[in-house]
């Protein structure tokens, strides 16, 4: 296994309900996406919704040998990449955001992250939202045993940046599992054919991050908010998947967050 821990069938199955939790806390955060709401009432929804539901949120006090990370969602409005504290921050008409969120529900680590378009946004970001979110389903269909690492992340990375966007290369996705961070890592960027082979029984996080500008990114001066150099626009979409023999399994879902909302990917197309 090479340190990567393969999953039972029944482990994944454990692993898909962790997974549609956080799917079913998403789409409950999405109907508060809206003018005039502070990131922290989205946080507070889904720090409620996890604990009715017999989970713990898995990012609260997250981060050995720094600042504890201090809240269950990462909440990142436009230039802001990844993990965005929420606060006080009152989102506008034209914002894009993403909201990852994470979970932990018996013993397995559930994760995901969708941006939404906070009213009616502009063109450029909302193509942005379009390919970021095709480039995902791209890197998911290279998720096949036998497949390398270096496939998904060619995939996320030619397609990106055949359209001109900055593929981010300092932060990366993951395997998942016990932990909310278990190998392999799962970069945007790579060659077809190059890196480690996926194996039945594996379970990763798929998560592009896409810049409309320049792929540099830099961390705020609260040591948690990864923000584009150049002030421009970001996107980030993340499913959960495992290798299974007739091919990808996405524990994740996006269907229950776009059901409920006016303006979910379909406003993004």
């Amino acid at each position: 296994m090479n340190g990567i821990p393969l999953k039972s069938p029944e482990e994944i199955a454990v692993m898909r309900e962790a997974a549609q939790l956080v799917s079913r806390t998403l789409s409950a955060v999405a109907s508060h996406v809206k003018p005039g709401v502070a990131t922290s009432e989205l946080d507070e929804v889904a720090e409620d919704f996890i604990r009715d539901h017999g989970a713990v949120p898995a990012f609260k006090g997250y981060g050995a040998g720094k600042t504890p990370y201090p809240a269950t969602l990462c909440v990142s409005v436009n230039e802001a990449v990844v993990h965005g504290i929420p606060g006080s921050r009152v989102l506008v008409d034209g914002d894009i955001v993403s909201v990852d969120c994470g979970v932990v529900l018996n013993g397995f680590y559930g994760d995901s992250a969708y941006t939404f378009a906070v009213g009616e946004i502009a063109d450029e970001r909302r193509e942005l939202c379009r390919a970021t979110y095709e480039s995902l389903n791209r890197a998911i269909d290279k998720c096949r045993a036998g497949n390398r690492i270096g496939d998904i992340s060619a995939a996320v990375q030619d397609y990106c940046v055949s359209l001109g966007y900055g593929v981010v290369r300092d932060l990366v996705g993951h395997g998942i599992g016990r932990e909310l961070h278990e190998p392999p890592q799962v970069p945007n960027v790579g060659r077809k054919g190059v890196g480690r082979k996926l194996k039945v029984g594996m379970t990763i996080c798929v998560e592009p991050m896409i810049n409309l500008g320049s792929p540099e990114v830099e961390t705020a001066a609260d040591n948690w908010t990864v923000v584009a150099s150049d002030g421009r626009a970001s996107a980030h979409y993340e499913h959960m998947i495992a290798i299974g023999k007739q091919g990808p399994e996405v524990l994740t879902s996006f269907d229950v967050i776009e059901a409920v909302i006016d303006a979910p990917y379909k406003q993004v197309v």
